[in-house]
């Protein structure tokens, strides 16, 4: 490894003040360390205390119009494709690999569209 630290691009959907959702990229610090002995040294993230994680399967078709997200929670898509909308007006398409900190716990949240059947990766934050 040739450098102790780098940055890694990371996408947080969230609420403001008002309770209006938005999408935002930002740059995650990630530093070398050795985290699974003896496999060499790789780049790692500071830790964030779960809750737990669960598996969804979300069918295509499905839609879940404007809520809040129940808790702070990673949602990272397995499989399949979706659209997510903030309630600034704002959409994305998520594909397989596709990882989300969701925090708009409050205010008018996000709304999804599955445009295929989806498997989903979400760990629940404390």
């Amino acid at each position: 490894m040739t450098a102790e630290s780098v940055k890694i691009p990371v996408s947080r959907l969230y609420n403001d003040e008002n309770g209006e959702s938005h999408f935002v990229d930002e740059m995650l610090e990630v530093t070398a360390m050795n985290f699974a002995p003896p496999a060499p040294s790789l780049y790692v993230s500071e830790g964030v205390p779960a809750k737990q994680a669960v598996y969804l399967f979300i069918p295509k078709g499905w839609v879940g119009d404007f809520h809040p997200a129940p808790r702070r929670q990673i949602m990272t898509l397995l499989s399949g494709s979706l659209e997510c909308g903030v309630s600034d007006g704002s959409w994305r398409t998520f594909s397989p690999g596709n990882s989300q900190l969701v925090e708009d716990t409050v205010g008018k949240g996000h709304a999804t569209k599955a445009l295929a059947d989806c498997v989903m990766l979400v760990s629940q934050l404390e």
